[in-house]
């Protein structure tokens, strides 16, 4: 999933979240390799919303969500230690060849996905059907910059004749939340760089079910770092991640205006940006 770094804006600080130290809980389910061994975490207690996570994640053949399609995905769903309890993973047949520059990212060549890989329009609807039924049995779903994963997997629903999933939510993305409450720390806010901060092991990055795993659990450790000034129950969180996200495009293309192209327009929507939009993403 593509994360572009954002200049960094004098905003209030949010106040800090009294808070304590434990070890991570160390996840293996069944036959999987746990992702992190002995991170530590600061807590407060545990969000509602952070409870039951569904985790959601593709790699693709580019990062224009209007011509990129879906390679690889992975949805899986978390339980409140952040363990595995349910795991689907997906390789397609894009249909298209896999410019080089993805397969550096991801790993994926055409040749083993046309070798390998499942019809596209089978792909797409099965990982559709799975999100729809979490979004049913009542989980959240973390999507780490949740504008791009969930507008290409629209996009691509569209493609094939599946019926899209339109406005889902509850949605958490930890590149949202992130932003909004730790605004002043330097440097990258890529998966790998926010994983490292909240003390969550990502050994695999661009795997799109290490990726997504890992974006369940930064979400659970900002909860547990930031949950005194986040709202507590999911629908709440989806609102206001909306407002947080708007407010981090216009400061973005204020920026881009200001220092780089006066007629820049960031990618507006959250977590599904409306078909037609042209500019990609700010986040």
């Amino acid at each position: 999933m593509p994360s572009i770094d954002v200049p960094l804006f004098d905003l209030p600080a949010e106040p800090a979240a009294p808070a304590r130290t434990a070890p991570a809980v160390v996840d293996r389910p069944g036959p999987q390799p746990a992702l992190f061994e002995t991170a530590e975490v600061l807590l407060s207690p545990l969000p509602t919303w952070a409870g039951r996570l569904a985790v959601f994640d593709l790699e693709t053949t580019g990062i224009d969500v209007e011509t990129s399609r879906v390679v690889t995905a992975n949805v899986s769903r978390l339980d409140a230690a952040g363990a595995v309890v349910r795991r689907r993973d997906w390789l397609a047949d894009p249909g298209v060849e896999i410019p080089v520059q993805a397969t550096a990212v991801h790993g994926v060549a055409t040749a083993r996905a046309r070798a390998e890989g499942r019809p596209a329009a089978e792909v797409v609807g099965e990982v559709v059907a799975e999100l729809r039924a979490a979004l049913e049995d009542g989980y959240a779903i973390v999507v780490y910059n949740a504008p791009y994963d969930f507008t290409l997997l629209a996009r691509e629903a569209v493609r094939h004749g599946v019926e899209p999933l339109v406005e889902p939510g509850p949605v958490i993305d930890p590149l949202v939340i992130d932003k909004q409450v730790d605004r002043y720390r330097k440097g990258k806010r890529t998966l790998e760089a926010t994983a490292e901060v909240y003390g969550v092991e990502l050994t695999a990055a661009h795997d799109a079910g290490a990726d997504a795993i890992a974006a369940g659990r930064v979400a659970q450790a900002l909860g547990l770092r930031h949950g005194a000034v986040l709202p507590d129950s999911a629908a709440e969180l989806h609102d206001a991640q909306a407002a947080w996200h708007e407010a981090q495009c216009a400061d973005f293309e204020d920026y881009m205006r200001r220092v780089r192209d006066p007629g820049f327009t960031a990618r507006r929507g959250w977590p599904e940006v409306p078909a037609g939009s042209g500019a990609r993403s700010a986040s």
